[in-house]
C-alpha cells in the first residue's frame, strides 16, 4: 500500500495538454465558484491516472480565493485506509477564469472552461513537466450525482481538448471523506 501512495499522488497531480485554446467561462465570477465541489467524472491523458482510473472514487474539491484574488485548491481523495489531502494554489493570470500555478518541476494552466455555479463546472487543466504535457477535463458537480444530461455536456467535450473517451473516468460516489 505504501508503494501505491506516491503513484496515486502523481496520478492525480497530472495534468492538461501543452498548446491548447481553451476557452472560459464568460464573465466567471470566483465568488460563486467558491466552495465544495464533488470530483464526479475525470477524463486524462496521464499515464498514472489511466492505470488507477477504474480504481477510483468521487473526491471532493473545495475552492476558496485568497484576497489576492488567487485560487486554492483542496483535494480529499478516498483512499483504500484512509483519506489522502492535497493543497493547491494558482494565480491569477490576468484572464478570468484562467489561472496558473508553478513549481520546481512543473508548469500548470487551471481553466475554469463552464459553470453555472449552483450545480456544475467544467475545469480544465494543463501540466507541464519535464515529461510530455498531460491533459485533464474535470466534470465538478456540487452535490455528489452528477446528472446524465451533464456527463453528456461533458463527454461532448472530451476530444475539444484531445482526449479520448477510453481515457474517462465517471467516479462513482463515496461516503469516505466528508
Amino acid at each position: 500500500m505504501t508503494a501505491v501512495l506516491p503513484s496515486l499522488a502523481l496520478a492525480l497531480l497530472c495534468l492538461l495538454r501543452a498548446g491548447a485554446e481553451v476557452s472560459v467561462q464568460p464573465g466567471f465570477n470566483a465568488k460563486k465558484f467558491a466552495g465544495m465541489w464533488h470530483v464526479a467524472a475525470t477524463v486524462s491523458n496521464c499515464s498514472m491516472f489511466l492505470k488507477m482510473k477504474d480504481g477510483m472514487k468521487s473526491s471532493i474539491a473545495t475552492i476558496s480565493f485568497t484576497p489576492e484574488g488567487d485560487l486554492a485548491m483542496k483535494l480529499v481523495w478516498p483512499l483504500l485506509d484512509r483519506c489522502q489531502k492535497f493543497e493547491l494554489l494558482f494565480q491569477q493570470s490576468g484572464q478570468a477564469g484562467h489561472y496558473m500555478g508553478t513549481s520546481a518541476q512543473e508548469k500548470r494552466d487551471l481553466h475554469v472552461m463552464e459553470t453555472d455555479y449552483s450545480c456544475y463546472a467544467i475545469v480544465h487543466e494543463l501540466q507541464r513537466s519535464g515529461q510530455e504535457p498531460t491533459t485533464m477535463l474535470q466534470l465538478l458537480t456540487r452535490e455528489q450525482d452528477a446528472s446524465p444530461q451533464l456527463l453528456q455536456k461533458f463527454e461532448e467535450l472530451i476530444p475539444t481538448v484531445g482526449l479520448t473517451k477510453d481515457m474517462l473516468a465517471v467516479l462513482p460516489k463515496s461516503g469516505e471523506c466528508q
